[in-house]
């Protein structure tokens, strides 16, 4: 039987990437999908969203979403403005256009439904913030029920964060920044959480070596594709010096690769206010979760090398 997965991400290249491996994983059934305009604006992440699902002859059994929540911390202009590159790739371009992103389903109305009314429990795939699983958690709470798992690519537990702005000490990742609020909420709801946090994805860097042994398979459309994808960051905001990671994929692996990486569980917390709003912090009096902090990171890169051999 397959797993039942619906995935939450908010419109980043490395969203779209992870999207795109799901729909690679045989075991895997996707219920659903709910963009966030969070890192991406709503419009360009529901287009690129629903031309991958076309890619993948997926666009009739995966419904989408519209998140219309904002959060406390907005991400960088430049930074939401990706997605619309990707709808300009040679790929992708000629595609048949998306539907009206204000006609399709209510992000949070969609996830309440593809989960109260799922045959078997479902894993929850967060890569952008977790404000729309909080929000259908409030509207309709009996949902608990039918969650297998939630895997977030949020936080940082021992590591430093990637939020530099004004009035903050650098400690928040901006998953969690974006809304500290519902993220301290979703932690008293404690569902069968695990972080795929900073901790971990600092040891899956997005290299000149993994990209040139997915250049060299390029007659596969997929790994052309991704290629063209991960090209896209090397000039990532704020600067040429900036590493991009792979931040929500790995967090998307982790539903094939649970035994290559190494998990710890620990009551966590999370602030709400600065100088630190949106730390994710391992408390004696918080909630209880698990957190990633390793992987075997050649079996990583060749799994994703092996996904995209499409």
């Amino acid at each position: 039987m397959k797993k039942l997965v619906f995935m939450d991400h908010d419109g980043g290249i490395d969203d779209l990437l992870s999207l795109l491996l799901l729909l690679t994983i045989d075991e895997i059934e996707l219920i659903g999908v709910s963009i966030t305009p969070a890192d991406c604006y709503l419009e360009p992440g529901v287009e690129s969203s629903y031309k991958l699902l076309q890619l993948m002859g997926k666009e009739k059994d995966v419904p989408l979403g519209r998140g219309e929540y904002h959060g406390v911390n907005a991400f960088p202009p430049a930074w939401r403005a990706q997605p619309e590159v990707v709808n300009f790739l040679p790929m992708l371009i000629n595609l048949p256009p998306s539907p009206d992103p204000y006609g399709i389903p209510n992000a949070v109305d969609l996830m309440v439904e593809k989960i109260k009314n799922a045959s078997q429990p479902v894993s929850v795939l967060m890569t952008g913030p977790c404000s729309n699983l909080v929000l259908a958690l409030e509207k309709d709470p009996s949902i608990k029920e039918n969650i297998a798992e939630v895997v977030w690519m949020g936080g940082a537990f021992e590591v430093g964060g990637n939020v530099q702005t004004f009035q903050h000490n650098g400690s928040a990742e901006w998953n969690v920044f974006w809304d500290p609020i519902n993220a301290k909420k979703m932690l008293a709801y404690e569902l069968p959480l695990v972080f795929i946090p900073l901790d971990v994805t600092n040891h899956v860097p997005v290299g000149k070596t993994f990209l040139s042994r997915l250049a060299k398979q390029a007659e596969y459309k997929l790994s052309d594709l991704t290629g063209q994808f991960w090209a896209t960051t090397i000039d990532t905001i704020p600067s040429y010096h900036y590493t991009y990671y792979m931040w929500d994929i790995l967090a998307t692996s982790y539903l094939a690769l649970k035994d290559k990486f190494e998990v710890a569980e620990a009551m966590v917390d999370i602030s709400v206010r600065p100088p630190n709003e949106g730390q994710t912090l391992l408390t004696s009096s918080g909630y209880k979760a698990k957190y990633a902090f390793d992987v075997d990171q050649e079996a990583f890169y060749e799994y994703m090398l092996q996904q995209f051999k499409r």
